[in-house]
């Protein structure tokens, strides 16, 4: 007979297998064992060997499902990104109990040859794995986390819900287990507590002890399976949890209860199958906290068609979204929601945009127009030309920003998740040093110095403390999606909440971005044959400046295509195109001045509230107009509000001093800075840092991308919503200014909460630990104390939803 080198259970020399690891011959019962005792050994923690001395262990189960499908191309096309070298997946783990089981997934992972990063969600266990898969595959990362006790499957939000469904069902048959055995284990108490003040027999208690045990044993073995499970992994990995706690109170409870069956002593049965069933019930509760909060992602991720109609070969088919090509013709009935980007190929579409732009109005599209995915088709079918594959479409950008946003975590829950790794290490040592001195200093009774010992150990569990953060974050990500705001990562809640200085871009930003002509002047024919005009329709019909989109309502007639020699914008002053000798301008007073276009004192001398647009041919001007943008109703209210804050606010402008003038003094922002270039913007954020200022700059997403960039909350209004994702941190989806106060509310709310969790959960144990220390916590009541502290953190968290 010989001992497995990792379970140390004995077997017949030919039922074991030898491996060769480094130059010393060990053996083992299963490529199970093999494969712990070997990745322990390369991390360092073959000690684990030596404090498991004379002790057995079972052998680590196999899991006999394939993996070779995580190898296959199509698993690869559909869940693996590839950027650049760089390749991410998302896998779901499961047996996650608590941090313990983050850090140590984490930390394995990032110890393979291949793996850039880990980031693991405590509140839904999703792990977004960085990764160059020509180094590693992911099913040697999968296999990785089966080696060490967990698992995990590919994330994937139709399977997601089955698996919360089944983890739901697994706690309601433990919990169904635990309540209806401590129900009938308190009648027993109930007999035991009588029969010590009026008498009971030693046969009569020994069949009550009998009772208490049969009921407490599938409470403690079958309910509390979830936290052995978590236990078992901590002790392995050295890395003391919340389950360890948990198992360790109530197993020492349980076996002191069989000695003193025999001994005539008190059992506590009825505390071993309360404390799992409470505990258990308040991390059921838990679950449901986060699904609860959880609720938003599930309804984005609900609006997304799984099937589409697309026409091949002059038939409807009904194609998978994933299938779909770009440059495909899809149909869209009346009712349906669009699932795919693309261009209307129809003559007019009726879309609801409110999915992603908040607003309730319908919007009439075009021929040419995008169609986005998200949005519904209303009262008549259409056709559309795909644009975009899906997993690049609007709105699985949105889904997925959405879900990214709370893999990076912000430098409060890194402290959190620091003082929970440590606490349940020292808390074990008080527990031995509160029975330490409950025995030998105070002469008290074994049993006594126990229950004091296991009540410090039940009381002191770190539930709260872990979930001060991230439930906290979830809740708040959870609000901004409602109020149609998207955080790219959750840690830019905490940026924003530290903001002194709030930088404002005007146009599409503070205004409503649609230009409307307030004056014009001709100088040219305005009729449609027109040489000079048919150049100034196409050069505002080959620009998206706010400006040229209003021209292109006034002069909105067909144009013959004039091929130009050359075409260049300049920033923030216009225009200059040339046809063979001719030289058009299309901009502002400084463009034409610059080339020496000839402007009368008449319109040059005086101050225009407005913007201004001029068109010249050559040195002579054909056209000026004024033009005037709407400020948005919210604006004046939000500015104000922001103000209330506590943060300063400045405006940036590229225009005129007289229309950024006008603006600043509507709104009554102080501090105001007129024909400002994008390097201007850009310049004036990194003067800000220099002054000690936390920056966020709102703009439009287009010719604000070099400021915000600097910036250290970047948000984009979501007019032009695929590229207002690219460039920032947060996305204004309506383009609203209440909108920009809104993140700053929930910002400010959210880390207010997260440190109103972590006030809850570190009083509650400085108060109870000593309580428990002295003797006035029984294991029963510290059970239910603790799980009431995590219920509280789970409550005060849920109330974001109502601020």
């Amino acid at each position: 007979m010989r001992k497995c080198d990792h379970c140390h259970l004995e077997f017949d020399d030919d039922s074991l297998h030898i491996a060769n690891i480094n130059g010393k011959d060990k053996y083992f019962c299963c490529n199970g064992c093999e494969g712990v005792y070997r990745l322990l050994d390369s991390e360092d923690l073959g000690g684990f060997y030596d404090k498991l001395g004379s002790n057995t262990l079972s052998p680590v189960s196999k899991n006999t499902s394939s993996l070779n499908q995580y190898d296959t191309e199509a698993f690869i096309e559909k869940y693996v990104s590839k950027d650049g070298d760089k390749c991410s997946i998302s896998l779901v783990l499961e047996k996650i109990h608590c941090v313990a089981c983050i850090w140590l997934n984490e930390r394995i992972l990032l110890k393979q040859n291949g793996i850039f990063s880990v980031n693991i969600n405590y509140t839904n266990n999703k792990a977004n794995i960085v990764f160059d898969i020509t180094k590693i595959k992911p099913s040697q990362i999968v296999k990785i986390v089966r080696l060490i006790g967990y698992d995990a499957h590919v994330y994937d939000a139709s399977l997601q819900e089955n698996y919360a469904r089944k983890e739901k069902r697994d706690y309601y048959i433990k919990l169904s287990v635990g309540i209806f055995c401590v129900m009938n284990i308190m009648w027993i108490a109930v007999a035991q507590y009588a029969g010590y003040f009026s008498g009971i027999s030693n046969d009569m208690r020994d069949i009550l002890n009998v009772a208490g045990f049969v009921l407490s044993t599938p409470v403690l073995f079958f309910s509390g399976i979830i936290f052995w499970r978590g236990a078992i992994a901590a002790f392995r990995h050295k890395m003391p949890n919340m389950d360890l706690l948990v198992i360790s109170g109530a197993t020492l409870a349980y076996v002191y209860s069989i000695y003193a069956s025999f001994t005539g002593g008190e059992t506590y049965f009825e505390s071993v199958a309360m404390i799992i069933t409470f505990v258990l019930f308040g991390k059921f509760l838990e679950i449901r906290g986060k699904n609860s909060a959880a609720d938003s992602l599930d309804r984005l991720n609900s609006q997304m068609p799984l099937d589409v109609n697309v026409i091949r070969d002059s038939k409807s088919v009904r194609v998978p979204v994933r299938e779909v090509e770009v440059g495909e013709i899809v149909s869209v009935c009346a009712g349906e929601r669009i699932a795919l980007d693309g261009e209307l190929i129809s003559e007019v579409a009726l879309c609801d945009e409110s999915s992603i732009s908040g607003e309730s109005e319908l919007v009439e599209k075009a021929k040419g127009d995008r169609i986005y995915s998200g949005t519904m088709a209303i009262n008549f079918a259409f056709n559309y030309k795909i644009g975009k594959q899906f997993k690049n479409s609007i709105m699985t950008s949105i889904v997925n920003m959405v879900e990214d946003s709370l893999n990076t975590r912000p430098k409060i829950e890194n402290l959190a998740t620091n003082i929970s790794r440590y606490f349940s290490l020292v808390m074990f040592v008080v527990a031995g040093i509160a029975f330490c001195v409950w025995y030998f200093a105070l002469g008290s009774s074994f049993d006594r110095s126990l229950m004091v010992a296991i009540s410090v150990i039940i009381i002191a569990c770190p539930c709260a403390l872990a979930l001060a953060t991230p439930l906290a974050l979830l809740v708040g990500i959870g609000e901004a999606i409602n109020k149609k705001i998207l955080f790219k990562e959750s840690k830019m809640l905490e940026t924003i909440s530290h903001a002194t200085t709030l930088v404002l871009d005007k146009t599409g930003t503070i205004t409503k971005g649609a230009l409307s002509i307030k004056f014009m002047k001709s100088f040219m024919n305005l009729k449609d044959s027109n040489y000079e005009l048919q150049v100034l329709i196409q050069i505002i019909n080959q620009n998206s400046h706010p400006i040229s989109l209003a021209l292109r309502n006034e002069f909105s007639c067909h144009y013959e295509f004039l091929e130009f020699t050359s075409i260049e914008e300049i920033s923030t002053k216009g225009v200059v195109a040339k046809i063979n000798n001719d030289l058009f301008l299309a901009g502002n007073f400084e463009l034409l001045l610059e080339y020496g276009v000839i402007i009368g004192d008449e319109i040059l001398d005086n101050d225009y509230e407005g913007s201004i647009f001029c068109f010249a041919k050559n040195d002579k001007l054909l056209l000026f107009c004024i033009l005037e943008d709407e400020i948005k109703e919210e604006a004046y209210e939000s500015i104000s509000r922001l103000k209330g804050l506590g943060l300063r606010i400045v405006l940036l402008s590229g225009d005129n001093k007289r229309a950024c003038e006008k603006v600043a003094n509507s709104l009554k922002i102080d501090e105001y800075y007129y024909k400002q270039t994008p390097l201007d913007k850009a310049n004036f954020i990194d003067r800000l840092h220099k002054e000690g200022e936390v920056v966020v700059m709102a703009g439009d997403g287009i010719n604000d991308s070099v400021a915000l960039s600097k910036s250290d909350i970047a948000i984009a209004m979501g007019g032009g919503i695929d590229l207002a994702i690219s460039v920032s941190d947060v996305v204004v989806l309506d383009s609203k200014m209440s909108g920009v106060l809104d993140s700053f509310i929930i910002g400010k709310n959210t880390y207010k909460f997260i440190k109103q969790n972590l006030a809850i959960s570190l009083i509650y144990n400085a108060f109870t630990i000593p309580l428990a220390m002295a003797g006035f916590v029984i294991p029963l009541i510290a059970a239910l104390s603790m799980s009431l502290s995590s219920l509280v953190v789970v409550l005060n968290s849920l109330r974001l939803k109502n601020i």
